[in-house]
């Protein structure tokens, strides 16, 4: 602790709250920074104490960068916490660039009367998280509002990640032809929160599949030449049908699936079916699309499932010239049907 804070009693992380001194910008806000957040993601660059922090970029590298904000209700859900989710989900935008994520800023806004147990155990959690992904937490800010207006905590984080200046990975460039492949089941997230906010009981325990998928991605990339390829995708908020609908609309293509071809575990099937939702629009935090020449379908596939997040990895269709755009499935009694874009919002605040 700085010698300007040693008098101060330390931050009480069983009992105390926020309060709105916390956000004043003096010295109870100093020593949550200090006793809480410089101490959970302590490195280098973070202790630097600058309101930015000096990152450097090797030549012949791009610079990626991505930043998301992070709201979901509850807070903490079976499978993780707004903490874990907020490195896992900026993380995995940066990969799906095909660069390597490095860095992350954290930007909290905090509701007076949080609990400090509970803020404290986010940051735990995020802080692990950013530790697992290697990629730190060097600059970040806090503010406080009134009770009332922010629900507890809302976390906004930005990363920055670094791709061979000639990679090009985009949702523009799928083509007729390509191939879609999936790296797993698809709806667990958006079931697990669901579960934890309703207070729902099913026989088996949905977890959230939220997990940082960049060394997923760096081990696709590896075993494919470049520019075989042409799209990632991680189908968070609208689920894999409205992914599948933007890439179609951005790359002015149709797509073609094979429901029985799309995982979905049983247990989240069933839930669905009770609750009147299609696993195809439930948000996943841990699953990517991949789109990919035709010539390198079986390569992409094996090198997903070799690795333990890809392990469910299924080929799931194809990509198809069509001027309209539209995502058709091919269904398991032969027919076919539109899966079109979300209309509203499945599930409120699940990320």
């Amino acid at each position: 602790m700085s010698p300007r804070l040693a008098y101060m009693k330390p931050l009480d992380l069983k009992s105390g709250r926020i309060d709105m001194n916390h956000g004043a910008g003096g010295r109870v806000g100093a020593q949550l920074v200090e006793e809480l957040f410089v101490r959970a993601f302590d490195n280098p660059y973070l202790r630097q104490g600058n309101d930015a922090a000096r990152l450097t970029v090797p030549q012949g590298m791009r610079l990626v960068m991505a930043t998301d904000a992070h709201v979901i209700s509850p807070l903490f859900f079976p499978g993780g916490d707004i903490g874990s989710l907020a490195v896992h989900g900026t993380v995995n935008d940066v990969a799906m660039l095909g660069a390597m994520p490095l860095y992350l800023s954290a930007s909290f806004i905090l509701e007076e009367g949080l609990p400090l147990a509970q803020l404290a155990r986010i940051v735990e959690s995020m802080a692990a998280a950013a530790r697992h992904c290697g990629t730190p937490v060097v600059t970040g800010d806090t503010k406080v509002v009134e009770r009332g207006k922010g629900d507890g905590v809302f976390i906004s984080t930005t990363g920055l990640g670094l791709m061979p200046a000639q990679r090009d990975i985009g949702g523009a460039n799928a083509r007729p032809g390509d191939v879609l492949l999936l790296s797993g089941s698809i709806g667990e997230h958006g079931v697990a929160v669901l579960s934890q906010r309703e207070s729902l009981q099913f026989d088996t325990e949905i977890l959230s599949d939220s997990a940082p998928l960049h060394l997923l991605v760096a081990a696709l990339l590896s075993a494919l030449p470049e520019g075989a390829v042409r799209v990632l995708r991680d189908p968070t908020r609208g689920g894999l049908a409205t992914t599948l609908n933007e890439i179609a609309r951005q790359s002015a293509v149709g797509m073609l699936l094979d429901e029985a071809a799309i995982p979905v575990q049983p247990q989240v099937a069933a839930a669905c079916e009770m609750l009147g939702l299609d696993p195809l629009y439930i948000a996943n935090e841990g699953k990517l699309v991949a789109i990919v020449a035709a010539e390198a379908a079986d390569t992409a596939l094996s090198a997903l499932r070799a690795h333990p997040l890809g392990v469910h990895a299924a080929r799931i269709g194809v990509v198809q010239a069509d001027p309209q755009r539209f995502v058709q499935m091919r269904t398991g009694v032969g027919g076919r049907r539109v899966v079109d874009w979300l209309s509203g919002e499945a599930l409120p605040r699940i990320c």
